[in-house]
């Protein structure tokens, strides 16, 4: 059995204009690979990674205290405790979480951790690509990783003898 306790693990914190999150990774800290599982808490006025899909990871939330908006595909919903989201690794997928309340949203987010995956963010025309080890995973493990305009695509044969 690999078990941790969230009081046993440091928060990590992510802080870039619009995004701001505090985060504990706790399948990591118990040694198991085979679920992503981090806490996380958004501040006031604060939001999540940018919004994004996954195409080999599905990923899910369960919110478990303060209130926020999900943007989604669909448009945005409000969410509360209690409120379990699930966003399969597709176009469907797409989200990003906004605390616009006065309280920290907290929540936990798992995920499957599928190597190789690429994501794809639809905002900014960008892709993420991850080979050895998944996003949530150890990136020191990675032999590719990196993120490109989707619009950089290149001939196959260029600088090929």
């Amino acid at each position: 059995m690999n078990r941790v306790s969230e009081r046993d693990v440091e928060w990590s914190e992510t802080e870039r204009e619009g995004t701001h999150f505090k985060r504990k990774k706790l399948a990591s800290a118990a040694d198991f690979d085979e679920v992503g599982a981090s806490l996380y808490e958004l501040p006031p006025e604060s939001s999540s990674w940018p919004y994004h899909f996954h195409t080999a990871n599905a990923e899910a939330v369960y919110v478990l205290s303060g209130t926020g908006v999900l943007r989604t595909p669909d448009g945005e919903d409000r969410i509360e405790p209690g409120d379990f989201c699930g966003f399969p690794a597709d176009p469907d997928g797409a989200h990003r979480l906004h605390n616009d309340g006065d309280e920290p949203l907290r929540y936990l987010a798992v995920s499957t951790m599928r190597d190789p995956d690429v994501t794809v963010y639809p905002d900014s025309e960008k892709i993420g690509v991850y080979a050895g080890a998944p996003p949530g995973g150890d990136a020191g493990e990675r032999v590719v990783a990196g993120y490109y305009r989707e619009n950089d695509d290149v001939d196959y044969w260029e600088g090929e003898s």
